[in-house]
């Protein structure tokens, strides 16, 4: 009786990443979020297009959080929950940033190469769609693996939308398609840093709990 409910509680578990298999996913993903992080930006300067330059700070964002998860995988579970609360607020940051960048580009009005939004657009869903079926078996685990599904699943939620806009500036001729969906994009990245930072606190107070419990 007694193993059966050790069993049960280990089911329980939310996976922490120790795994190869696991391990092995996240140096792919992190290698397809940086050399689309290069893509992009490059296509969004030489576009004017804010919606690509805010993917682009998104891949840059990812490619920083992967290796950080890579690198406390295996670590206490308070140095994981940190690890996805300091990628939280990082993405908190990223938003920001998109935010006033949008701003600024709004007060210019001029529209962006819908062509290039769109062809760009197209090869960063195709990376993220690859991103999140490599993850997709692991998108349930403790904090710090959860942010990375959750990361990888909203690029290619804005890579949809960016295609989407390149199709309305081609044939609007206005800036505003791309501002929308950039203004959109980073109220996707708050919703997200909330719900990634609310859980890694979630699982700091069940340490501490737990911790205070055995000193007890």
């Amino acid at each position: 009786m007694g193993v059966k409910e050790l069993s049960c509680c280990e089911n329980d578990k939310k996976f922490d990443g120790t795994s190869s298999a696991y391990r092995r996913a996240l140096w792919a993903v992190i290698f397809i979020n940086l050399v689309m992080f290069v893509v992009e930006i490059t296509a969004g300067f030489a576009s004017g297009s804010q919606a690509l330059k805010a993917d682009a700070l998104d891949f840059a964002g990812d490619t920083m959080t992967y290796s950080i998860s890579l690198l406390v995988i295996g670590s206490a579970i308070a140095v994981r929950a940190r690890a996805a609360l300091f990628k939280g607020g990082l993405l908190f940051a990223i938003a920001i940033s998109v935010l006033v960048m949008t701003l600024m580009r709004a007060l210019s009005g001029e529209p962006p190469a819908a062509e290039t939004m769109g062809v760009v657009g197209f090869i960063a869903l195709l990376a993220n769609v690859a991103s999140v079926l490599i993850l997709l078996k692991w998108r349930d685990g403790d904090a710090n693996v959860r942010s990375v599904w959750l990361c990888s699943r909203n690029d290619a939620i804005g890579n949809v939308g960016v295609m989407m806009a390149g199709g309305l500036v081609a044939v609007t001729g206005s800036a505003w398609p791309d501002l929308i969906l950039a203004f959109a994009l980073a109220g996707i990245f708050s919703r997200s840093a909330w719900s990634i930072c609310k859980q890694a606190l979630e699982e700091l107070r069940e340490h501490s709990a737990i911790a205070h419990t055995g000193d007890a």
